[in-house]
């Protein structure tokens, strides 16, 4: 098996003119994007980051992204996505656990938090993206150097060949855990081209292909399905910088757009846009398949979907810690809708019992999965590593049952994780902040059906005095990103609990579904 790295630049000597990525009209060959992103190792090796050395990026879709990506994968060094929405809080949480050491990020978010990274104890180089048309000078902060995009690339030192194992760490995706705090999984090089090749070889994706990259590139899905896997295979990567509808439509149009990857929310706004714009139909017709991952696709929207746009939707299924994606529904064969199909190509999957012994087809447990796209384990977690990887499998924590054709049907979620358009939201995570407002004495955390986002985030608080709701989002909004505030809150007496004094949330979902 070869890497990411060298399977792009063995594209580029065989196809240097061939397309590799679309953004705002500006085209890229495969030669030019090599270049650039061995231009930016070489940058980054000027500025001390070397092998092993930890690299934020804090980007949105863009080709600063995939440039800075690819260039600190090349440099040997570890990549770690962030969300740009985070707030502070929750960036600067991932920077001091990940012990980074260089930052590429968004320029408004490095002016507002020029002095708190200064502070970071690791952190030497950060580079502002993009830089407004205009090149300032650099500025010493502490011990950091605060840098522009154009500075930056403007380095003309070559890059060194860093020798890289497929098992040295290529990226941390941090994934928000059960106590609140994020866990770093860490994906080796063998991690990453596995999955990117399964599932490239799974959905036959060839160098004909375009694919609409207008999911978060920081984000797992996008990261492997649409990037590394399109990558890998010489297709071509049209950017989207955000989603709308009426954007996604007009690109797959003037791009003849072939695969779109998407979650289930942008599936029903599509879906609505549609319906009230049916020329909007026609925009799709190039698109030779549909992909849906993220969260689980009600099937009423597969099925109208399917027949508005004369289309399938193969579903499938993945997490952060297995690169994501362990099941897919077939390109060709049955499918199966409701369910995440059989395991993809290299990878295995069961059902086991509280005793990790596997279950009869067709009764439920958790799902645990194993091959080479499982994560190496969590960053300076030893504890949480050891309760994910038992036995060589890595334990989902996702409830699920096996059919007798090997089609996997998730059932519900072990954990209490909340889903909201595509993103994991954890109950303790949002309860913690709440705990800290002075007039809120208790609260619980539940998801409840959401006709637009999938879930949302209900709250039931037990406060002093009275307060309203939008108190309570606007002190939720200090901490938390926009998509895990509550959305519905619910003031109540008492929370309910055993006799132990745990809280029962199926007692409060039981309460929201017949109310």
């Amino acid at each position: 098996m070869i890497g990411l790295i060298h399977s792009v630049e063995e594209t580029a000597r065989k196809f240097p003119n061939k397309t590799a990525y679309v953004f705002e009209g500006e085209r890229v060959t495969y030669g030019e994007f090599v270049g650039k992103f061995h231009r930016a190792a070489g940058a980054l090796e000027a500025n001390g980051i070397r092998k092993g050395d930890h690299v934020a990026l804090i980007l949105g879709n863009s080709p600063a992204f995939l440039v800075g990506y690819y260039a600190v994968m090349k440099q040997g060094a570890v990549a770690i996505p962030i969300n740009p929405t985070y707030t502070p809080d929750e960036i600067g949480y991932i920077l001091l656990n990940g012990d980074v050491k260089g930052i590429l990020s968004l320029a408004p978010l490095v002016e507002a938090a020029k002095e708190r990274l200064a502070m970071l104890p690791h952190l030497s180089t950060v580079v502002s993206v993009p830089y407004g048309g205009s090149n300032g000078p650099e500025e010493q902060v502490g011990n950091v150097t605060f840098t522009t995009l154009e500075n930056w690339l403007s380095i003309d030192h070559p890059v060194s060949e860093t020798e890289t194992d497929l098992d040295d760490t290529a990226v941390i995706l941090y994934t928000s855990g059960t106590t609140g705090k994020p866990k770093g999984a860490m994906l080796s090089q063998r991690n990453l081209a596995s999955n990117a090749l399964s599932i490239g070889r799974y959905l036959k994706m060839t160098e004909e292909d375009r694919t609409l990259a207008v999911l978060p590139m920081f984000h797992v899905f996008c990261l492997t399905v649409v990037v590394n896997a399109s990558l890998a295979h010489g297709a071509s990567i049209i950017i989207a910088p955000r989603f709308s509808p009426q954007e996604t439509f007009a690109l797959a149009r003037k791009e003849q757009v072939t695969i779109f990857a998407g979650v289930p929310t942008m599936y029903n706004f599509l879906l609505q846009a549609a319906k009230s714009a049916p020329d909007f139909v026609d925009s799709f017709k190039s698109i030779r398949l549909f992909v849906s991952g993220g969260a689980s696709l009600p099937v009423p929207l597969l099925k109208a979907f399917e027949e508005t746009f004369s289309c399938r939707i193969l579903e499938g299924y993945g997490l952060s810690e297995a690169s994501p994606v362990t099941c897919f529904n077939p390109l060709e064969g049955v499918q199966k809708p409701g369910s995440i199909g059989p395991s993809i190509v290299d990878v295995e999957n069961k059902v086991v019992d509280e005793q990790g012994e596997e279950v009869p087809t067709g009764e439920v447990g958790e799902l645990v999965v194993r091959g080479p796209n499982v994560m190496k384990g969590y960053y300076k977690m030893p504890e949480e590593t050891e309760i994910a990887l038992r036995g060589g499998w890595l334990y989902t924590g996702d409830l699920a049952r096996m059919d007798e054709d090997g089609y996997f049907h998730i059932v519900d979620r072990k954990k209490d994780m909340i889903i909201v358009g595509g993103y994991n939201v954890y109950p303790r995570e949002v309860e913690e902040v709440l705990y800290l407002h002075p007039n809120i004495v208790e609260a619980a955390v539940i998801g409840v059906p959401d006709e637009a986002m999938g879930e949302a985030v209900k709250a039931f608080i037990v406060a002093k005095e009275e307060m309203t709701a939008e108190e309570v989002q606007e002190f939720c909004a200090q901490s938390l990103a926009k998509y895990k505030w509550p959305t519905k809150i619910e003031f109540i007496d008492q929370l309910p609990r055993n006799t132990t004094g745990k809280i029962l949330r199926t007692v409060l979902k039981q309460q929201t579904a017949t109310s």
